[in-house]
């Protein structure tokens, strides 16, 4: 395991510095203060390509644990992970997924499911009838239980040197994943995340991301801001440059969108998810 190290990721000098990285542009007047765990955030980049060295021993419990750590709603809890390390059974969800070889490559793959089946087994097992498990509220607080967990997860693995990209091809077929992952009725795959440690041949950058008043609002939303033509327009050219640096096609934010969103065959399948929802058991429907 000589390729790996504390840091598989280049450190940068200074919180200023990543906000540098991150932006494009220089931050607000006077130095950032420095944080341990603000540094580790925002040097977070997506990674497609892994060694093959494996996790040491305790990363994904400590990584689970503090999972479990995240705020939940009403304490419900309404999350679970898989961790899926044998080979064939990755090679079988890269296809699914949209034919993504590094689920393939990664050492371990997570899937993070919303999962109101074990609610239903505790309505059962108190002989109470639970129809507010239902309601399209309750699916939502499952999957931001799902989301608010993986991303304190994804944080902790980080911590450890390693590197994690989120994987939304899992719902494009929801239930050749259900089936793949043997799921119950009333859970559901939101997103997969590989984690390894990132191949040191193929390096990551941090990507640009809006600038902070695009999103930032002070006490009511400001739709200028927001909408900020010029805003968009420079930012798209930082984009672009950034994705050349990487080799990647130079493509501006609001092309990308665009390409997203412009044509529903963009969505590989996810445009039927209120179908497919319903069919692997939740109602997402009134009291």
């Amino acid at each position: 395991m000589s390729d790996v190290t504390v840091s598989s990721f280049p450190a940068l000098s200074s919180m200023n510095a990543l906000w540098q990285a991150r932006y494009g542009t220089r931050p607000p007047a006077g130095a950032l203060p420095e944080s341990p765990v603000a540094r580790s955030l925002m040097t977070h980049r997506s990674v497609r390509a892994f060694s093959p060295a494996p996790l040491p021993d305790g990363v994904v419990e400590a990584a689970v644990a503090a999972a479990q750590s995240a705020s939940t709603s009403c304490n419900l809890q309404a999350w679970s992970v898989i961790a899926v390390r044998d080979p064939a059974r990755r090679a079988r969800l890269a296809k699914i997924a949209g034919d993504q070889d590094f689920i393939a490559q990664a050492p371990l793959f997570l899937a993070w499911i919303a999962d109101l089946s074990r609610l239903e087994h505790v309505g059962q097992a108190q002989g109470c009838a639970l129809p507010g498990a239902d309601c399209l509220d309750t699916f939502l607080g499952a999957v931001m239980d799902t989301a608010f967990a993986a991303q304190n997860a994804a944080a902790t693995f980080e911590s450890y040197g390693l590197g994690i990209v989120y994987v939304g091809g899992v719902r494009n077929q929801p239930e050749a994943i259900a089936t793949e992952l043997g799921l119950p009725a009333r859970t559901f795959a939101v997103f997969g995340m590989s984690v390894g440690y990132p191949d040191r041949k193929k390096p990551t950058a941090i990507r640009p991301r809006l600038p902070q008043h695009a999103v930032l609002h002070a006490e009511q939303y400001d739709p200028a801001a927001a909408n900020d033509r010029a805003t968009i327009a420079a930012y798209d050219e930082r984009l672009r440059a950034a994705r050349a640096a990487q080799g990647q096609p130079a493509l501006g934010w609001s092309e990308s969108v665009v390409a997203r969103l412009g044509d529903i065959k963009a969505l590989h399948g996810r445009e039927h998810l209120p179908q497919v929802l319903r069919t692997l058991g939740f109602m997402l429907g009134e009291a």
